[in-house]
């Protein structure tokens, strides 16, 4: 067992692990952050996608030990300081990007890193920076619109439902 130490949501933690552990199972079990959500275990669904000093990455293809030192942010960091739903999770919400909501806290995850990386984006920016998260439910269609309203964009005149 090797410890590992991490700033997670803004607060240090640290914990015992093997070698092989995935960050998404520190986050999970020893964290017990279960907003990361692990559906295919081989990073092709998306799911667990947090960030990782900024960048988005898979939790479930990296392993804790490669987070030492860093900083990390999960989905139940993305609320605001009161508790209530965040600017892109209230766009969810309010967009209907969401059905199961297995697929969520990945897709918000990822949307706050393109909106990070391009605040206005276009339809076909979004459809392709989310290429690597899978939805079984929606078909992305009110994914992209709460995106697109999370950018602060006029949904309607941009993307007509």
């Amino acid at each position: 067992m090797t410890k590992v130490s991490m700033t997670v949501n803004g607060q240090p933690v640290s914990g015992e692990v093997e070698g092989r552990t995935l960050l998404s199972t520190f986050l999970r079990d020893t964290l017990g952050l279960t907003g990361t959500h692990v559906g295919c275990d081989t990073g092709q669904c998306g799911a667990c996608t947090i960030h990782v000093d900024g960048a988005s990455v898979k939790s479930c293809n990296m392993l804790a030990l490669e987070a030492e030192g860093a900083q990390v942010a999960t989905i139940e960091g993305m609320s605001n300081a009161d508790g209530s739903l965040g600017r892109i999770q209230q766009a969810f919400q309010d967009h209907h990007g969401l059905q199961c909501g297995f697929c969520t806290p990945g897709m918000v995850m990822a949307a706050a890193a393109l909106l990070a990386e391009i605040p206005k984006p276009s339809e076909a920016e979004i459809r392709r920076y989310l290429s690597g998260n899978l939805c079984r439910c929606t078909g992305y269609h009110n994914i992209v619109k709460a995106i697109l309203a999370a950018s602060g964009q006029d949904v309607g005149a941009e993307y007509a439902a």
